[in-house]
């Protein structure tokens, strides 16, 4: 097996002396890759070469930085197809999830590159003062060199919705990708390379997280840290950068709720609940793994929802009609699994069980609906990262809110009804960063992301994600005497 170099520093590719990843078919539970790991040695050595480049980087017009980004959209387009296989081979999708990722990728490097174009968010702005003997204006300037640290789960989408504002900002980069899934942010960074990057400016050291993050975290030359991944990493990460005042952003976990309320099309409830508490396997921290029903319609509702869950094709990524591909590993698969032994010793219903998939090739879990769990229970109110949905009734709207709010977390929401005056409302009474109203969890990179509460700290994606990079500078200026 080919050994491929996990390190892109200063505008050259070469192995790293760190841990050696092994990267695994999570359907076929076979190695496909050898990505030789970076160490705290070659953090030092990206983190120099990012704060060397920044100078020169940040003074970069922003309309010339935005011709950059527009070329890796372009670059991306055109090995869509490579990108998707890549996708499907090292994380399971799905190809119609897969799809969607790369899509998603070069729609992120357009806005940015828009926004390049425009100087939306980029130029500086008068401010209006009280006293005409003054003038002011206020600057957006790049915060410095900045660390990337994304997960396996959406890896080139996650690079993307940090990359693209980072480098639009003008600060430079060093990313560190999932020990897991490296080989997406591999390409990704190739074809940056050839979209006319220059050297030290985007960074990439693979490797393990107890070594190559941590010392990501710890770097002093880095300015600030941008992190998606589980709470318990984010708040060492918080902790680390606070010890030197870093700058951080965080995107965390979810237990997310689905209401439907009593005038709901059952058919789009149905469609919206098998969405967003299956796509991708579960493993997204949006997904909404609590579901709400209005007991006129529960019943019916957990009728269909159940026939409809337990007739999801499960698949490798390249079987015609799949559905829903394996967890990432064999350690992800044990989880969940565990956390429906939990469900069950806890005295839920099982409605569905896809234990049995377990069984087979790859590191399959099928979807699993549980029913009477009350909300204090560990599935109830932990993220299980997996293919497992809880259902329970409400009686009222202000019930379901309760029950919705009565989280740690707070990153999403979604409702179902018919009357839109009332969803409208209801949606701000919800205690999330993004409620979709009868919409699949579409996300454009116009609109925020990001959670109240234990969710995380910060908004990416739009004029948020931008402003995540940025340190902001007002001038104030007097008449000359």
């Amino acid at each position: 097996m080919t050994m491929i170099d996990g390190l892109f520093i200063d505008g050259v590719w070469q192995a790293g002396h760190g841990a050696v990843l092994e990267v695994t078919n999570p359907a076929t539970a076979t190695p496909i890759a050898r990505v030789s790991g970076g160490d705290a040695a070659a953090i030092d050595a990206a983190a120099r070469a990012a704060k060397r480049a920044f100078p020169a980087w940040k003074r970069v017009p922003a309309r010339q930085r935005g011709e950059i980004l527009r070329a890796i959209a372009r670059a991306v387009e055109e090995d869509r197809e490579r990108l998707v296989a890549l996708q499907m081979q090292c994380n399971g999708k799905p190809r119609f999830e897969a799809e969607l990722d790369v899509g998603d990728v070069i729609a992120t490097f357009d806005y940015y590159a828009d926004c390049c174009a425009t100087g939306t968010g980029l130029s500086a702005n008068p401010v209006a003062l009280p006293d005409d003997a003054f003038s002011a204006s206020v600057r957006f300037e790049p915060v410095g060199p900045v660390g990337l640290i994304v997960p396996w789960n959406f890896p080139m989408v996650t690079s993307a919705w940090k990359l693209a504002p980072a480098l639009a900002a003008g600060c430079t980069v060093v990313l560190k990708p999932s020990e897991l899934t490296p080989l997406t942010e591999i390409e990704l960074v190739r074809l940056a390379e050839r979209a006319g990057l220059p050297a030290g400016v985007l960074n990439l050291v693979c490797g393990a997280g107890a070594e190559v993050g941590a010392a990501l975290v710890a770097h002093p030359a880095i300015a600030k840290l941008s992190f998606t991944g589980s709470n318990k990493v984010g708040q060492a990460v918080m902790v680390a950068a606070a010890e030197r005042v870093a700058r951080v952003s965080l995107e965390l976990g979810g237990k997310s709720a689905l209401i439907v309320l009593d005038d709901a099309d059952l058919d789009q409830a149905v469609s919206l609940a098998l969405g967003g508490a299956f796509f991708n396997a579960g493993q997204m921290c949006s997904a909404t793994s609590r579901i709400l029903v209005a007991r006129a319609v529960y019943p019916d509702f957990v009728e269909r929802f159940c026939e409809a869950a337990a007739a999801l094709r499960l698949g490798a990524p390249g079987e015609e009609g799949a559905e829903m591909g394996p967890l990432i590993s064999r350690a992800q698969q044990r989880r969940v699994l565990g956390y429906i032994e939990q469900g069950l010793a806890e005295g839920g219903l099982l409605l569905c069980d896809g234990r049995a998939a377990a069984e087979g090739e790859g590191f399959f879990v099928g979807p699993t609906v549980f029913s009477d769990l009350p909300v204090g229970r560990t599935l109830w109110r932990e993220e299980i990262f997996g293919p497992v949905a809880c259902v329970r009734s409400f009686g009222d709207d202000a019930e379901a809110v309760a029950i919705a709010n009565d989280s740690d977390f707070g990153l999403v929401a979604t409702l179902v009804g018919g009357d839109a005056a009332r969803t409208e409302h209801l949606a701000g009474e919800l205690e999330v960063g993004l409620v979709w109203i009868n919409s699949p969890q579409v996300i454009f990179p116009q609109t925020a992301w990001g959670g109240f509460k234990q969710s995380g700290i910060g908004r990416e994606l739009g004029p948020w994600g931008l402003r995540a990079f940025q340190e902001i500078k007002h001038v104030v200026a007097g008449t000359v005497n």
